[in-house]
């Protein structure tokens, strides 16, 4: 598999990689983690948008919360990639709330498993950082997602043409223009700050 991750990253990186897509499809023939079952196109769609969203967190960001995590992306991808950020999975769903406590345990990340709705965290919990892929109704998601950013901090979204005009309307974030993510030319990562 090694040879389809891009080439910077560490053997460390490339074999955390490994064994994330061995558990990725032991754990999705017996559940549904992700529609996506071929391993090569679980690592060009699923890796490479998180190892692009690694990329492109903001400097200085110290904490990242994986909203609606589901299989751990970007998440796991991201704490892989920056072992020096504290990555948070939120995920309510119990089945894949273990699956990522697996990962988290297997791979040994700096990462904590979340396993109930986001808005039942403490109210004083927020991140430098608030990813989202593939949730359920995104404007809602987004706008919750928001309350949990530190003041500048910043939401990446991954979106498409379709959802991305309801982007726009959130209050309270300034968004950049979206980026294509390689590979993958309907996919974009929209970024936003929280206003201060």
């Amino acid at each position: 598999m090694s040879h389809t991750l891009p080439a910077h990253l560490t053997p460390a990186a490339i074999a955390r990689f490994e064994a994330y897509l061995a558990l990725l499809v032991k754990w999705n023939s017996r559940m549904n983690l992700t529609a996506v079952r071929d391993p090569e196109q679980i690592v060009k769609r699923h890796f490479a948008e998180g190892i692009f969203a690694a990329e492109q967190l903001p400097a200085g960001a110290h904490t990242v919360l994986d909203y609606g995590s589901g299989a751990g992306l970007p998440g796991i991808p991201i704490a892989i990639c920056r072992p020096d950020l504290a990555v948070t999975l939120a995920e309510s769903q119990s089945r894949k709330a273990s699956f990522l406590r697996e990962v988290v345990r297997t791979l040994e990340l700096r990462a904590e498993v979340w396993d109930r709705r986001v808005e039942e965290m403490a109210e004083e919990r927020i991140f430098d950082c608030v990813t989202l892929r593939a949730v359920d109704r995104m404007a809602e998601a987004c706008s919750s997602a928001a309350t949990r950013l530190a003041p500048g901090g910043h939401l990446l979204v991954f979106t498409t043409e379709s959802t991305d005009s309801v982007l726009e309307a959130i209050p309270g974030l300034q968004w950049e223009s979206g980026t294509v993510v390689p590979g993958l030319d309907r996919a974009f990562l929209r970024l936003a700050a929280r206003d201060a």
